[in-house]
């Protein structure tokens, strides 16, 4: 079981270094399978989005010396869901969870791609000026 553990943590790290990868692969094994672009879209952003918190949270801890960078996401995002929980309460009278976490998940997608985008470009500078 151990062994096992080790190659998941492995191929984790390896995609989460290049998180278009697996976009990539889910996008064209759904469309191949599916032929529904909008389908492997979503599919692709739902796998990915676990890759990009991985890699920000590294990328994050890396550049700014701490151990906060999953934490940080992951604080943001519960923030985030309960904020639109309540204006979804609040305009709608009702609650619905899987909803939320739809949105939250698809927006911190385009978050999280961002950011991983602006801390590598981070990352880089820092290793060409320093060299």
């Amino acid at each position: 079981m151990g062994a096992l553990w080790e190659v998941v943590k492995q191929a984790y790290g390896y995609l989460a270094v290049i998180p278009v990868i697996p976009f990539a692969v889910v996008y064209l094994g759904t469309f191949l399978y599916s032929r529904d672009r909008k389908q492997s879209i979503r599919l692709a952003m739902d796998v990915t989005m676990v890759f990009l918190i991985g890699s920000v949270a590294g990328l994050f801890n890396q550049l700014f010396g701490g151990s906060f960078g999953f934490y940080g996401i992951l604080l943001v995002m519960l923030i985030c869901a309960g904020l639109l929980g309540n204006l979804q309460y609040r305009t709608k009278g009702r609650f619905d969870p899987v909803r939320i976490v739809r949105v939250i998940w698809r927006i911190g997608f385009f978050v999280l791609a961002v950011l991983y985008v602006i801390l590598l470009l981070i990352g880089l500078i820092r290793t060409i000026v320093h060299v």
